[in-house]
């Protein structure tokens, strides 16, 4: 006989979930498997599960759509400060900025190297220096740098800010309703394996082939083992025959 296998996969759980719940109130009453509690326990379990689902996934499928965006942001605000802090460098060679007030941006006097700006928190920190120490110079008296502009530099930057506190919204959200799926799952799984035992033991005094195709018909799934002989009707047809045969040999 080959052996049953509780459902691996949500989508799979769902499926299992509707199909006995579509079984039971296709019998009447006197045909019922499953007890009223039962039943009742599936479709909340059901309505609960595929909700959390349905919210994962959207959740997922925004935060892949806004992860793509966001990269196109990252990547654009650390081209503004790295083109911005190359200007600067410039007009310092040049001398039309003091070699010191570079101190007001956090860099280094004796240097023309650009900071690390590889990471997230590299963009946040040398962003806000830069973004200070412009606003500092100016306040000096110092005539403003142009092609970036400080405030086109700033609205990326602030754009890149709201972007990643988003991101990790996002991320707390999937988190949370992942935890909520994991939990979910073991719930559904008991229900499952508690309607799945109460059909399989229903028709256990059933022929082989005849009692593996009802329990289908409620949603249980059988696989068969390696080399494992396939049951078929014909199986229940040879067991028949051999009963038949055998009750002709006791009454002669």
């Amino acid at each position: 006989m080959p052996y049953r296998r509780l459902p691996n996969t949500d989508q799979a759980r769902l499926r299992a979930l509707k199909i006995a719940i579509q079984r039971a109130s296709e019998s009447d009453f006197t045909e019922q498997i499953l007890p009223y509690r039962l039943t009742t326990e599936a479709e909340n379990c059901l309505l609960k599960f595929e909700n959390t689902v349905a919210q994962y996934q959207a959740n997922y499928e925004s935060k892949v759509d806004a992860n793509k965006k966001y990269k196109l942001i990252v990547q654009t605000t650390r081209m503004y400060i790295s083109h911005f802090i190359q200007v600067l460098n410039f007009a310092v060679i040049r001398g039309e900025i003091k070699r010191e007030q570079k101190r007001l941006y956090k860099l280094k006097e004796d240097s023309n190297t650009l900071p690390d700006l590889s990471t997230e928190e590299d963009l946040l920190v040398w962003g806000k220096n830069i973004i200070e120490g412009e606003t500092a110079r100016m306040g000096q008296g110092g005539i403003a740098i142009n092609c970036p502009a400080i405030n086109k530099v700033k609205v990326h930057y602030d754009t890149f800010r709201e972007s990643q506190l988003n991101q990790s919204m996002h991320r707390m959200s999937t988190s949370r309703l992942s935890g909520d799926i994991d939990t979910l799952r073991q719930e559904v799984d008991r229900v499952i394996l508690q309607i799945w035992n109460m059909v399989e033991e229903h028709f256990s005094n059933r022929l082989p082939y005849d009692r593996m195709r009802n329990c289908e018909n409620y949603g249980l799934k059988f696989y068969y083992r390696p080399h494992e002989k396939r049951i078929t009707p014909e199986t229940d047809q040879a067991i028949e025959k051999a009963a038949a045969s055998q009750m002709k040999l006791e009454l002669l």
